[in-house]
């Protein structure tokens, strides 16, 4: 390049910036730039995916490690030992929490927190903090197939792992014929468990029937709950629960599943798992659709399949609903039904909400029937 100014001229060479320079610089980036991690999903998009069974591996906190060491101070010869003993390692505690619906947030693996070493001075480590859980309420713990714990009311805990024992330090070992000990004991390992959790849905009544039998509805009709209604079957892919308010503040939570087919114990349509979400329920509602032709042979069919998923299921207290009575040929059928089974149906609409009264009476009774009296005990 050349340059003009104050009448002269100058030759400038410019170099061009070394290669080595410019590769160093990238390497630089390079080691600077932190591993791709898996993106985590947000809460909204967790709440889609409903697990309702997860095996989980949960170790203890390990115990801190003891210390041999040996006062020293200016003009005292003979300080003795004072090694502190280690932290002790923290408990993995599983803990019921009413927000939680899922057992979607909870991992495969947790680790509690290790116990601090100790320290001179007869400093003790510091303990390893608790690891709390967050579980539905209605979890089953079981280890193998025996079941430890039953997380059934909210705040209750259950100490999954405990944290490893902190080691020893040699002032521990001070002894009258053993004035200098220099000996310090490890931390001990967390207990290590293989848990499996199952989600049971707490409620007073369950809702089964068929596909379209309109369970959803009749749920929103009666409760403040929105699950999804449309005119396909299956729905309805997850449980849901809805409170009923009733007269004097009672308040009756009920339980709507997945619609259940003939030979869902053979796992056809959505299986019969969905079934566990009932067991813990002491009345049941069978949902049945009267506009399909001979419409008692749901109430059969559903019989037959709570019986093959668990023996004595089907022989609950129960009340057999009998919807959408809004059309012409479900009211002529009702009168069959009822000779059929051989006892009182609800017949109601949930869509147009005709005759829910005597629906919420017939679950009042059986709620001080069978629910309360355990209440009070």
């Amino acid at each position: 390049m050349v340059l003009g100014g104050m009448g002269r001229w100058t030759r400038v060479r410019l170099w061009p910036t070394p290669p080595r320079l410019l590769s160093a610089s990238c390497a630089d980036c390079a080691k600077h730039q932190e591993p791709p991690r898996k993106k985590l999903l947000s809460e909204k998009k967790l709440k889609r995916h409903f697990v309702d069974h997860r095996r989980v591996l949960i170790r203890g906190g390990r115990g801190g490690d003891g210390v041999s060491c040996f006062h020293s101070e200016p003009r005292k010869e003979f300080g003795g030992p004072d090694g502190g003993d280690g932290g002790n390692g923290g408990h993995v505690v599983l803990r019921a929490d009413q927000q939680v619906k899922s057992l979607s947030s909870v991992l495969s693996r947790y680790q509690g927190s290790h116990g601090e070493a100790g320290g001179r001075k007869n400093c003790s480590g510091r303990s390893g903090a608790l690891l709390y859980i967050r579980v539905p309420v209605g979890t089953l713990v079981k280890e193998g197939r025996e079941v430890v714990a039953d997380l059934w009311c909210p705040g209750k805990e259950y100490i999954a792992a405990l944290g490893g024992a902190g080691g020893k330090g040699n002032r521990f070992f001070l002894a009258n014929d053993n004035r200098a000990p220099v000996t310090c004991t490890p931390g001990q390992p967390g207990q290590e468990r293989v848990l499996f959790l199952e989600l049971k849905t707490v409620a007073h009544a369950g809702m089964v029937g068929f596909p379209n039998a309109g369970k959803s509805s009749l749920l929103r009709a009666i409760s403040n709950a929105r699950p999804a209604v449309a005119s396909y079957p299956f729905t309805t892919l997850k449980p849901h629960v809805g409170i009923v308010h009733c007269e004097d503040h009672q308040q009756i939570a009920v339980a709507d599943i997945p619609g259940i087919i003939r030979g869902a114990h053979q796992n056809r349509g959505l299986g019969s798992t969905f079934l566990r979400h009932i067991e813990r329920c002491c009345f049941l509602l069978f949902v049945v659709d009267l506009s399909e032709p001979e419409p008692w042979t749901q109430v059969e069919d559903l019989k037959s399949e709570l019986e093959k998923y668990e023996a004595g299921l089907s022989e609950r207290p129960h009340v057999v609903v009998a919807n959408k009575i809004d059309l012409p040929q479900a009211r002529a059928a009702l009168p069959q039904l009822r000779a059929r089974l051989g006892q009182s149906v609800v017949a109601l609409s949930a869509t147009t909400r005709e005759n829910l009264e005597e629906l919420l009476l017939r679950l009042q009774e059986l709620h001080s029937q069978h629910v309360a009296p355990e209440l009070r005990w």
